[in-house]
């Protein structure tokens, strides 16, 4: 009797990919983003193990959101504190803080666990065109091909 074989932590080897989120909807941008942190693109994928590569995000800031989200999506945050209820616009945060509105978005797709949090450590998200992963070579990914 055959099983199948399971992911070791140590066996895996990741790549880096760069993604251009230039004229790319926000949600198909984090559902293509979160099955590559995950692993769910390889053929030994398996649940318990971080199977995943790292992903760089370049240029968030002109990320397309459809629709009225720019308006009518709404981003909340508490401080704890009474009264301490903050309401943000997908478009104001999208202007003020892009890397944020993509985090909140990829980091929302993850499992609710350990295993989520340490997947989402690999996302790394860049305003502009510039990033600091040279030294790592990543190969350019075309997220309309993964869609």
């Amino acid at each position: 009797m055959r099983t199948t074989p399971l992911a070791k932590s140590g066996e895996i080897e990741r790549k880096w990919y760069v993604i251009d989120a230039t004229d790319v909807s926000l949600g198909r941008l984090s559902a293509a983003v979160a099955t590559i942190l995950r692993g769910k693109n390889k053929p030994q994928y398996t649940p318990n193990v971080d199977t995943g590569d790292n992903v760089i995000i370049i240029n968030a800031s002109k990320v397309k959101l459809t629709g009225k989200k720019a308006t009518d999506k709404i981003y909340y945050h508490h401080s704890s504190w009474r009264g301490g209820l903050k309401a943000t616009p997908a478009g104001q945060m999208r202007e003020e803080n892009p890397v944020r509105l993509i985090e909140l978005s990829v980091k929302g797709m993850l499992p609710k666990n350990t295993l989520g949090h340490q997947e989402f450590l690999k996302l790394h998200v860049y305003a502009d065109a510039e990033h600091k992963h040279e030294a790592q070579k990543p190969e350019a990914l075309d997220i309309n091909e993964l869609i």
